[in-house]
């Protein structure tokens, strides 16, 4: 008798953006330098407070209980300032996302047992993924140029979500919300 394979869920915890700031994103994106890659779609924008990676159902279900006990109030975070993480390989793009420490630092406490905690989180938006450009220095310099106004929104809740790659890119799935109080 064969033994069934334990289903296994790429899983990650997430700040939903507001559609009014998606909005405003999608004109940041539209003034980025020629680049052969792919912009993250609207509905996948998010900021990512801490991956799991492919965890089992008990797993899943001590973060759910877990996170069930965060304590925080609802926060206005502020999103500015476009960047990459390495200019010697440009491959992310991404927009900081601010004031969202707190909250990462609660829920990695709340699931200390469970996964290690994060060595350095730096708020961000993955606003495109570059695969290549042309001429990386000219790429940067206009990256620099480019304005953005400062995005302000209350963040109200946090979500548990499933991630499923796909050929056509990921698709994101809200397994459970987290009301901030």
């Amino acid at each position: 008798m064969e033994e069934k394979k334990e289903e296994r869920v790429r899983a990650f915890i997430a700040i939903e953006i507001p559609k009014k700031v998606k909005e405003e994103i999608k004109k940041v994106q539209r003034q980025l330098p020629e680049f052969k890659g792919k912009l993250t779609e609207e509905r996948n924008l998010h900021l990512t407070l801490k991956f799991l990676g492919h965890i089992d159902k008990k797993a899943l279900d001590m973060c759910r209980k877990n996170l069930g006990k965060v304590e925080e109030r609802p926060f206005g975070a502020q999103i500015s300032g476009l960047g990459v993480f390495s200019k010697s390989q440009v491959r992310i793009v991404w927009l900081r996302m601010k004031n969202c420490d707190g909250l990462q630092k609660k829920i990695d406490n709340a699931l200390s047992g469970l996964f290690e905690k994060e060595d350095r989180f730096m708020g961000h938006l993955t606003i495109a993924r570059v695969k290549s450009v042309k001429d990386r220095a000219r790429f940067l310099a206009k990256l620099l140029k480019i304005k953005t106004s400062e995005m302000n929104f209350t963040v109200k809740s946090f979500s548990l979500k499933r991630s499923k790659l796909t050929r056509a890119g990921p698709t994101y799935e809200t397994i459970e919300d987290y009301a901030l109080s």
